[in-house]
């Protein structure tokens, strides 16, 4: 136990980052419910307010407990750094307004959850940041045509969230390097028990901390990881706000001063920049309370991970074998298309998020979610429980047809979050949801006859 950097994954999702603490001798993650922190003296505040050394001056900022969460899930992943921030959508926003401003350009995949397509279309838009949306989302020449001069950035999720399919990591950061860019990965379906995006070339990864990390649906918080390889210093006319002073810090070049030649001796630019630059000014700060219970939620991340990977892969053999079924989207599943991705990204299984196509259309949809009683119709996902949305009329109805078929979201698309419950009660109401919307597609032609009759 005495070389953390050899410890096993489940060891690091219950050690890493913290020890006993040294005053009270408290053995669990105390919750330092403060807004500030008094200082050693003058000298001391104004190091730490000009970046010459690191600490706490504001719970906005840093707070120990969520230093733990930080320092665990880096761990978890691979990462140099990390930042916990108040939601998934900020740990977004932050990881990619930390490189693109006003009059950027990002390359994204068009196979996003609903949340992240209307960020990157519409508000980015609106403060100045373009976004081209690639549908061959592993198709490398398909990314490398979408570049412009302008390009900061590539984007995608490493399962994507309705549709399923997984990325050719290697195959995008490779052509994200070729162009001089870094590649973010939203890694929240998989989670790093199942894939970790920076040992196959990502640069960054982001986490909805709410959904599998948490896994109760009972808090609110975002990561952002840093891999710590990226060189924005390497072209300085491509970053730079990463290479010119910054007059807040006293002419900090993020680059020179925090990159791998800097003063942490290691390049730790992208969490710090993100953390004393973003996070300061725009202030999604994580609560230290849902840090900690971030932090309960990690103890046990392979042990839920593991049963909802088996759940749903039995969920996924009951729907490609059941005659109400058209399509399954689950990776692992063999015969779907990604399915060598998923052998080679994601050999445990392609998560426990999985949709499917069923017949009857938008109607049958509704009525499937309608009957089901064990499963919760809730907009979330990673929670315990098992869950079912109709992504059509939710997650992905605020923006236009074309954006929804784009993410792989049709009139009778079904998404479910398979849960820890025994699988026969699982797969029990998933026949009576079924049922339900046999009801109603054989109710549908009947209420049209009568319609036209009157």
């Amino acid at each position: 136990m005495s070389d953390p950097t050899t410890w096993g994954f489940e060891t690091r999702q219950i050690h890493a980052g913290q020890q006993p603490d040294p005053t009270t001798g408290a053995r669990a993650l105390p919750i330092y419910q403060t807004t500030s922190y008094v200082f050693n003296s003058t000298e001391h505040a104004a190091n730490l307010f000009a970046l010459k050394e690191l600490g706490n001056i504001y719970t906005r900022i840093m707070n120990p407990t969520q230093a733990v969460v930080e320092e665990r899930i880096a761990a978890l992943e691979g990462g140099i750094g990390a930042l916990l921030v108040a939601s998934g959508q900020a740990a977004t926003t932050l990881a990619l307004l930390n490189i693109a401003e006003a009059g950027d350009h990002i390359v994204s995949s068009s196979a996003l959850y609903g949340g992240t397509l209307n960020l990157l279309k519409y508000s980015f838009k609106r403060l100045g940041v373009e976004v081209t949306f690639v549908e061959a989302q592993n198709d490398p020449d398909a990314w490398r045509a979408a570049v412009q001069p302008n390009t900061k950035a590539f984007f995608a999720e490493s399962i994507a969230n309705p549709k399923a399919d997984v990325l050719d990591i290697e195959a995008v950061a490779a052509v994200a390097h070729e162009v001089g860019v870094p590649l973010v990965v939203d890694n929240t379906i998989a989670t790093p028990f199942v894939l970790n995006p920076l040992a196959h070339g990502a640069d960054v990864v982001v986490h909805s901390a709410t959904k599998y990390i948490g896994g109760h649906g009972t808090s609110i918080a975002g990561v952002i990881v840093d891999g710590g390889t990226f060189d924005f210093g390497a072209d300085p006319e491509k970053f730079p706000t990463w290479n010119t002073p910054d007059e807040s810090y006293h002419g900090l070049v993020y680059a020179r001063d925090l990159g791998k030649d800097g003063a942490f001796g290691a390049n730790v630019s992208f969490g710090l920049k993100a953390r004393v630059q973003l996070l300061r000014d725009l202030g999604p700060a994580a609560a230290p309370f849902n840090a900690f219970l971030i932090a309960q939620g990690l103890e046990t991340l392979s042990l839920r991970l593991e049963r909802h990977l088996a759940n749903a892969k039995a969920v996924a053999a009951f729907l490609s074998d059941h005659p109400q079924v058209e399509v399954v989207h689950w990776a692992s599943l063999p015969g779907h298309p990604a399915h060598e991705r998923a052998a080679k990204y994601a050999p445990k299984g392609a998560g426990a998020v999985l949709a499917f196509e069923i017949k009857g259309g938008v109607d049958a949809g509704r009525a499937f979610v309608e009957g089901l009683e064990l499963h919760s119709h809730v907009a979330n996902i990673g929670d315990v429980r098992s869950l079912a949305i109709h992504p059509a009329t939710t997650t992905h109805s605020q923006g236009g047809d074309e954006d929804r078929l784009a993410a792989g979201v049709t009139p009778g698309l079904v998404r479910l979050a398979v849960g820890l419950e025994t699988i026969d009660d699982i797969l029990a109401d998933l026949a009576t949801g079924f049922a339900a919307a046999a009801e109603a597609v054989a109710q549908a032609p009947a209420e049209a006859e009568a319609t036209t009759v009157s």
